[in-house]
């Protein structure tokens, strides 16, 4: 993993865009101060072959665009591509590499408000996740709920491969 920064460690004046490296919060407290700013971004994780073989088997979505490699590099891609909502499911990785709330005994998904797969993701693509808080509120049992923009990026490309609004709820 990177390194480990603090709030404390940040520019002035307010909360710094990403700083590289592990964003971690000491308390869910911190987190109403960083709406509307993006607050980390993750480490690259590589698209395998085998990753969306499995995908495929776990889903029972065999397109060929995904699964078939010698079909697929004489498709519109010139590759197989992963499943969109494969890309979709590495939120949770994105988020595990690049954010920590410590004092915090617990975090879950809680759902989804907008989802775009704006471009493909050929197999053997570097991803990476941006987050951004929109919103935060407080809810039951002392916990918050947030609203984070996910823009997914494949490395080499000025165009994210998935924008995603994600809904998270994290409790003390």
């Amino acid at each position: 993993m990177g390194r480990h920064l603090s709030l404390a460690g940040q520019v002035s004046g307010g909360p710094a865009c990403y700083i590289a490296g592990m964003k971690i919060l000491q308390h869910l407290a911190e987190l109403p101060a960083l709406v509307g700013h993006e607050v980390a971004v993750s480490d690259w994780i590589t698209i395998t072959q085998e990753q969306v073989n499995l995908f495929a088997q776990a889903t029972g979505d065999h397109q060929w665009i995904h699964v078939d490699v010698e079909k697929a590099k004489a498709g519109p891609f010139g590759a197989p591509i992963a499943h969109g909502f494969l890309t979709l499911s590495l939120i949770p990785k994105f988020f595990q590499t690049s954010i920590e709330i410590l004092n915090s005994r617990m975090g879950v998904n809680y759902g989804l408000n907008k989802v775009r797969f704006t471009a493909p993701v050929p197999v053997g693509s570097r991803l990476r996740g941006r987050m951004k808080l929109l919103a935060c509120e407080a809810i039951e049992n002392n916990g918050l709920q947030m609203t984070w923009l996910v823009t997914v990026e494949r490395e080499g490309s000025d165009r994210p491969v998935c924008i995603a609004e994600s809904l998270s709820r994290r409790y003390p």
